[in-house]
C-alpha cells in the first residue's frame, strides 16, 4: 500500500507573501525616513544661509545707526549704546529687535575704547590692573612680564616673563606668539594665567573647592586659599581699539588704570558724567564733549590731567557688534562683527564671525 504525502503549497505561499510585504514595508519606511532626513538637511542648509545673511543685515543696520550719530563725542546715553538719546541724536528712531525680511535681529553695540588696549599697554598699566583686581604682587609680576613677552618680539624674556623655551616645556608644547594679540582669549595661553585662569575671567577659582570665606585686605591670599578677584583682565582690556580710553564710556576699573588717576578719581568722573540721577545712560547725563572738558573733569575729580591727557578721548572709533538672528521657530544664531569709524558716516566692517 502506497502512502502519498501532500505538501501544503498554499501555506508556504502565504508565508513568502508576508515576508515580501514585510521587506517592502521596511524598505518603504527607510526610504520615507531618508527623504525626511534629506528634506530636513536641505531645510537646515537653506536656514543657515538665511541666518548668515540675516546676521550680515543686522550688522549693516548697526552701521547705519552709527553713521546717523551726529554728536562730536560718544557717550553711554546715546542711541547706539542703548541709551535714551543725547541732545544730538534724540530724533534718531531705531528698532531693537529689528525686522529684516522674514526674520528678526536683536543687536548690541559696544565701543572698544571703553577698555584699555592690551597691545599698547605697558608693564605699569598691566600691573596696575592686576593690583586693582587683588592679584598677589609676585603673581602680578609674572603675568605682566609674560604678557609683554608674548606680545613683543622674540628675545630674552623679562625677569619674571617667558618666551618659547618655557612654553616648549609644557604638554602640549607650543610657541610664544611674539606678535600682537588678536583676541583676548589668547591670554589664557600665557604664563601666570595658564594655571590661574580666574585672572582672565575674574571671580573665584572654579577648578577646585574653596573656603566659604575669602578675606581681602590687599595682602593677597593666605596659603591654601583660593583666589577671588573682583574683575578679570577681559573686563578691562581689549585687543582692538585706537589705544585711547573714552572717558565717557569707560568703567571705574578702566579709568583707575590711567596714569594720573586712581579709584577715587574714577568714581568722581563717573559721578560728573552721570548727571543728577547718578546713573549712566539716562537723559540727564552730562558727558564730556571734547578734550578740554575731559581734562577739566579729571582735574576737578582730583586727577592729574597732565599725566592723563595723552591716554583719554571723548570719541570712540572701534565698535564690537553682537547680533542674535532668528527666523521663525528655528534656534537663534549669534554673530559678532568689529566695526571701525573712519569718519562720521564712513563705518567699515573689519571682521564678521
Amino acid at each position: 500500500m502506497k502512502i502519498r504525502l501532500h505538501t501544503n503549497s498554499d501555506g508556504i505561499a502565504l508565508i513568502v507573501a508576508l515576508i515580501a510585504v514585510l521587506v517592502l514595508s521596511a524598505l518603504a519606511a527607510g526610504f520615507a525616513l531618508s527623504m525626511r532626513v534629506e528634506t530636513r538637511l536641505a531645510y537646515n542648509a537653506n536656514s543657515e544661509t538665511q541666518m548668515y545673511w540675516l546676521g550680515r543685515s543686522g550688522v549693516e543696520y548697526c552701521r547705519w545707526v552709527l553713521a546717523q550719530e551726529k554728536c562730536p563725542y560718544d557717550s553711554l546715553n546715546q542711541i547706539w549704546a542703548g541709551g535714551s538719546g543725547s541732545e544730538c541724536d534724540t530724533n534718531l528712531e531705531v528698532a531693537n529687535p529689528v525686522q529684516i525680511g522674514g526674520g528678526t535681529c536683536t543687536w548690541q553695540i559696544i565701543d572698544l575704547e571703553r577698555y584699555a588696549n592690551i597691545n599698547t599697554a605697558n608693564g605699569l598699566e598691566i600691573q596696575q590692573a592686576l593690583t586693582d583686581m587683588g592679584v598677589d604682587a609676585n603673581e602680578s609680576s609674572v603675568v605682566a612680564d609674560s604678557i609683554q613677552d608674548w606680545i613683543g618680539p622674540p628675545g630674552t624674556p623679562r625677569v619674571a616673563g617667558a618666551e618659547s623655551d618655557y612654553y616648549q616645556g609644557l604638554d602640549p608644547a607650543y610657541y610664544a606668539k611674539n606678535a600682537p594679540v588678536d583676541d583676548m582669549s589668547e591670554l589664557l595661553l600665557v604664563r601666570g594665567i595658564l594655571d590661574h585662569r580666574e585672572i582672565y575671567w575674574g571671580g573665584c577659582a572654579t577648578n577646585r573647592p574653596g573656603p566659604t570665606f575669602h578675606h581681602k585686605l590687599g595682602f593677597g591670599n593666605s596659603p591654601g586659599e583660593n583666589p577671588c578677584y573682583t574683575f578679570g583682565l577681559k573686563d578691562v582690556f581689549t585687543a582692538i581699539s585706537s589705544g585711547h580710553i573714552n572717558i565717557n564710556t569707560a568703567g571705574t576699573n578702566v579709568l583707575a588704570m590711567i596714569p594720573g588717576m586712581n579709584a577715587v578719581t574714577a568714581d568722581n568722573i563717573i559721578k560728573l558724567r552721570a548727571g543728577p540721577d547718578g546713573v549712566d545712560g539716562t537723559e540727564d547725563d552730562t558727558p564730556f564733549q571734547n578734550q578740554g572738558a575731559a581734562s577739566a573733569a579729571i582735574q576737578s575729580a582730583g586727577g592729574n590731567p597732565n599725566l592723563s591727557g595723552n591716554f583719554v578721548a571723548t570719541r570712540s572709533s572701534t565698535f564690537e557688534v553682537h547680533i542674535s538672528a532668528q527666523i521663525g521657530s528655528a534656534p537663534p544664531r549669534n554673530y559678532t562683527a568689529i566695526l571701525y569709524r573712519n569718519s562720521g558716516s564712513d563705518i567699515r566692517v573689519l571682521s564678521f564671525y
